[in-house]
C-alpha cells in the first residue's frame, strides 16, 4: 500500500516547552488513524504540524511523495485547500453564509473545477448526509450534528486526498456522533484517508490503527483492521482494555 504521509524526527517547541519529541509516523493511501491520549500529551500539535496548519520546529514531512517541511505559506494552503479536508470540534462555518454557501466556498476557491459542477458535488454532498432540506439555512439555525454534516461536505467539497479531524465529534451527543462517524467511515470505505484525534474510545475503535501519545512521544499503536459494524462490540472492547493498559 502506497504511503501518503510520512514525518519523521518531528519536533515542536512553544518557548522552552517541547510538545513532540522526535515522532515518526507513516500513514498508507486508504488508512484511517486514530491518534489518543491524555489532555497535553501534544495529539492536536501533531494533527496540526503533520498536515502543514503549524510549522514544526524540527523534522520532515512528506505528502504524497512531496517534501512539505519548508514550503512556503502559498503552496502550502494550496495544498490544503485542494488535497485535504478538515472537520473540527466546532464547525467554523461562517455566520453570514448559508449552509450550501460555506460548503461550495472552498470549492470555488479551488477553481479546480466549474462553478456548475461544484455545485452539482455540494447537492449530491447534502443528500449523501442528509442536510439537502436545509441548505439555504443560516448557521445559527440548525443543529451541531447538522453543522458537522455540513463540515464534512466542505471537506470533501475539493474531492481531498486526506481527511483531518480534531475531536469531529466532541461537541455532539451519543446519537449524532454515531451518525457523524458513520459518514466518515464511508469515505475511508470509498479510499479517502482519514486521520482524526479523539479521546472517545468509540470514535477509535472505528479506525484501522489507533497510535497513543504520551508526553510527546508515541508510547503505543494498536492494528485494529478495516471497520464493520457488526464487530463494533469486540473492536470496543478490544480499545477499552487497550486503554486501560495505556492507564487512559
Amino acid at each position: 500500500m502506497k504511503t501518503i504521509l510520512q514525518a519523521r524526527g518531528l519536533w515542536k517547541k512553544f518557548e522552552e516547552t517541547e510538545i513532540l519529541k522526535g515522532i515518526d509516523v507513516t500513514v498508507k493511501t486508504g488508512e484511517f488513524v486514530a491518534i489518543m491520549g491524555r489532555s497535553g500529551s501534544g495529539k492536536s500539535t501533531l494533527l496540526y504540524n503533520i498536515s502543514g496548519m503549524d510549522r514544526a520546529t524540527k523534522g520532515e514531512i512528506s505528502f504524497d511523495g512531496e517534501d512539505i517541511s519548508n514550503l512556503d505559506d502559498e503552496k502550502m494552503s494550496n495544498i490544503r485547500l485542494k488535497k485535504m479536508g478538515f472537520i473540527f470540534q466546532q464547525s467554523h462555518l461562517l455566520k453570514t453564509l448559508s449552509i450550501r454557501d460555506n460548503i461550495v466556498l472552498p470549492g470555488f476557491k479551488a477553481k479546480s473545477e466549474s462553478r456548475e459542477k461544484v455545485n452539482a458535488y455540494a447537492e449530491e454532498l447534502m443528500k449523501r448526509t442528509g442536510i439537502d432540506r436545509i441548505a439555504n439555512h443560516d448557521i445559527k439555525k440548525v443543529s451541531g450534528g447538522q453543522l458537522q454534516r455540513a463540515a464534512i461536505c466542505r471537506a470533501l467539497i475539493n474531492h481531498p486526498d486526506i481527511i483531518f479531524g480534531d475531536e469531529p465529534t466532541g461537541a455532539l451527543n451519543s446519537g449524532a456522533s454515531k451518525e457523524i462517524m458513520d459518514i466518515i467511515n464511508e469515505v475511508n470505505a470509498e479510499g479517502t484517508t482519514v486521520m482524526l484525534v479523539t479521546h472517545d474510545a468509540k470514535v477509535a475503535a472505528r479506525a484501522d490503527r489507533v497510535i497513543f501519545l504520551s508526553d510527546g512521544s508515541i508510547s503505543d499503536e494498536i492494528i485494529l483492521g478495516k471497520y464493520e459494524e457488526k464487530s463494533f462490540s469486540e473492536r470496543e472492547n478490544k480499545m477499552t482494555e487497550w486503554l486501560g493498559k495505556q492507564g487512559f
